[in-house]
């Protein structure tokens, strides 16, 4: 097997990498208090010493209440969380990788009542649920200024602490996405109507993000057209469509797409084979990060589907295909690095043999 496209540097304008692996951002919950302690740093540490070339760690919460649901979700903010990260990024150096933090706010996806802040009410575009069930009041222009700054805040923050990039987490029905889909948006004013309409949110956080970290510094966008609570929805049904979403995101200062879908062979538009991390490199000219059940061969954890052993993700193939026909730049691997830290080394020595696979029961623990 000859798996040259996968470890060959990448370097783009911003960001140069050793190959073209990329840890996934995965939700763990190991940092009690929203701090991140020694053991999340050795963590990721393990990752980086495994081979990866970028390390995108789990959302962490931007200085918002009702950011995240949950007391051991990781925060970006305060002196305390900060400085666990600056531990992480020290350890991620030593072993040789680079790392960006993904900041997160998780908008109506919150329950109310969640922790860390019991107290604080969920917000959205439309104060609607991703059911689009009438929560909470919409958000004030006061109240999304607000927030803006927040994010830019955790950008130049991941800046000054020494993080590689950033990633501003816009998928999975999460509140970037929140405002882009139409769903959960049904504001009349200028951060809704059309779709473009609806992309002025997220771009307005870019542009503050861009403002606060300057010209040089890397901002990957994740963004999906599935959702946690709807696998079937889409923000764009054509191409024409995602380059009308794009388009803005590109001019306010987006370097690197992260296209996330659940299966990272399936065609997104019927008449071609491109994935949607393809459409996305081939309409906006940016580098693009793909992903979806890379390695997989046993039961996604939580669900009742599982990926057969004939199935593509249980085989490097299709992805190394992929990569050689410049279809996508980089591939993000998730779960399969919970329980083997080192899969890219022993998929690069050609030790596939010794890779262990990934298990629900990894979940459980951070090793």
């Amino acid at each position: 097997m000859n798996t040259e496209s996968l470890f060959k540097p990448f370097q783009s304008e911003k960001l140069e990498l050793s190959n073209r692996v990329v840890m996934a951002p995965m939700t763990r919950g190991f940092s009690p208090g929203g701090v991140p302690g020694p053991d999340v740093a050795e963590y990721y540490r393990l990752r980086a010493a495994g081979g990866v070339g970028l390390i995108i760690t789990e959302g962490t919460a931007i200085n918002h209440p009702s950011a995240v649901s949950g007391a051991s979700i990781p925060l970006f903010h305060g002196e305390e969380a900060l400085a666990g990260w600056q531990k992480v990024v020290e350890a991620v150096h030593e072993a040789g990788g680079k790392i960006a933090p993904q900041i997160w706010h998780v908008g109506m996806a919150r329950k109310p009542g969640d922790e860390p802040n019991p107290e604080a009410a969920p917000v959205g575009p439309s104060g609607l649920d991703l059911s689009g069930n009438k929560v909470n009041e919409p958000l004030s222009e006061e109240e999304i200024q607000q927030l803006i700054q927040a994010y830019a805040q955790a950008a130049a923050d991941a800046k000054r602490i020494g993080f590689d990039a950033v990633e501003l987490h816009g998928a999975h029905g999460y509140l970037l996405d929140q405002f882009l889909w139409e769903r959960t948006n049904q504001r009349t004013d200028r951060y809704g109507g059309d779709l473009v309409g609806r992309t002025t949110f997220a771009v307005e956080v870019v542009k503050a993000c861009r403002e606060a970290v300057g010209p040089d510094y890397p901002i990957i966008f994740r963004y999906s057209q599935w959702k946690m609570s709807d696998y079937k929805a889409r923000l764009a049904e054509t191409p024409e469509q995602l380059e009308q979403l794009l388009q803005p995101l590109v001019e306010a200062g987006v370097d690197i797409f992260h296209a996330s879908t659940r299966r990272f062979w399936l065609p997104e538009f019927e008449g071609s084979e491109l994935n949607l991390a393809g459409w996305t490199r081939k309409l906006t000219g940016k580098p693009a990060i793909s992903v979806g059940s890379v390695g997989l061969k046993s039961e996604f954890a939580n669900r009742a589907e599982q990926v057969e052993e004939d199935d593509p993700a249980a085989h490097i193939d299709p992805l190394l295909r992929k990569l050689e026909d410049q279809e996508f730049d980089l591939i993000a691997v998730g779960r399969a690095l919970i329980s083997d830290p080192a899969w890219p080394n022993k998929v690069r020595e050609n030790r596939t043999d010794e890779i262990e696979m990934f298990n629900p029961e990894a979940l459980q623990k951070l090793v």
